[in-house]
């Protein structure tokens, strides 16, 4: 009897020490991993926090840039804004736009990733050839896109000439001047390309097998089976490129903007644009502050229904739903 009571404390006691030293492990590994990620954490927290904590107390302040002073005017600015129509004007181009990029993003990358997924050979070549635009700097691309859009010497224009279609002043025409806008970033999007491309080589190939031994055919293929399992991919981009469609800036401004001159069509103003005439040509940075924290609320909001309606249809691996 004794001898069964001395094991098993034994055995208590050496699953003690283990637990311990599966702890101490556990808090070994986590403090190296916040060691390695504070560089980015001590970023984060001085460069973004302390930033976005200031803008909010400029928010509610009329700032001075050249005394550095802050005086505070409640939410006069926040007023401002609904009585400024250009704000109403920007947004509404900003959203209009995003309706119009992030679908046909997803479309174009989708497309392209499709196409690479079936390459065999040389396959590591074309991905690159497709992702190299992804690197080419913005004002490159726009003064590529200014000479490409030129309503009489452009080549899409005599392109579309050599079918006999007229080719329209994609800059200067209101009506055309956010499509114009959209092929630009469409010449971007590569990226997104590369995320569907590693989601679709995580497919399994037997759930194609099994598709085609019940007569299924390539469209029923693609909407039964890839799209599903790519479903959380899909969500992912569709959340990414809505909050970037929402901070539009750099394409605008160098199509349309950057000669400072206000000759440019009102529907190239978004609000990102005018987010930054307020700061950094009127700077009146407090209404500009206030502006940027709608915009925040606004995408805030944007993704969290997204997040919502995602959930419903997004396939995870292990979900049994």
């Amino acid at each position: 009897m004794s001898a069964d009571l001395a094991r098993r404390a034994g055995s208590r006691g050496t699953k003690r020490t283990a637990r311990r030293g599966r702890e101490k492990y556990n808090r070994r590994e986590a403090l190296a991993g916040y060691l390695f990620i504070s560089p980015w954490i001590i970023g984060f927290v001085v460069f973004m926090l302390g930033a976005m904590a200031y803008s909010l107390v400029i928010s509610f302040s009329r700032y001075n840039l050249a005394t550095n002073v802050a005086r505070p005017v409640g939410t006069a600015n926040y007023a401002l804004l609904f009585d400024d129509p250009k704000v109403a004007l920007s947004l509404a181009n900003t959203l209009f736009y995003a309706v119009m990029a992030v679908p046909l993003e997803i479309c174009v990358a989708l497309g392209l990733a499709l196409l690479l997924n079936r390459v065999g050979r040389g396959a590591g070549f074309f991905r690159t050839v497709y992702y190299l635009p992804k690197m080419t700097p913005s004002v490159a691309t726009a003064s590529v896109f200014l000479l490409l859009l030129n309503g009489n010497t452009g080549a899409i224009n005599q392109a579309l000439g050599f079918f006999g279609i007229p080719g329209p002043q994609w800059l200067i025409d209101p009506a055309w001047v956010k499509p114009s806008i959209v092929l630009m970033t469409l010449w971007g999007v590569s990226g997104t390309m590369v995320i569907f491309l590693a989601a679709l080589k995580s497919v399994p190939r037997d759930l194609y097998e099994v598709a085609a031994l019940d007569g299924a055919g390539p469209v029923r293929k693609f909407f039964s089976i890839t799209v599903p399992m790519i479903s959380g991919a899909i969500f992912f981009n569709v959340i990414v490129l809505t909050i970037a469609a929402l901070q539009v800036f750099d394409q605008a401004y160098l199509l349309f903007w950057r000669d400072q001159t206000n000759s440019s069509p009102e529907s190239s103003l978004f609000y990102g644009i005018y987010l930054f005439q307020q700061a950094f040509r009127e700077f009146n940075f407090g209404f500009a502050s206030a502006m940027a924290w709608v915009l925040f609320v606004i995408i805030l909001l944007i993704s969290l229904l997204q997040v919502k309606i995602g959930n419903r249809y997004v396939y995870y691996e292990g979900d049994k739903s």
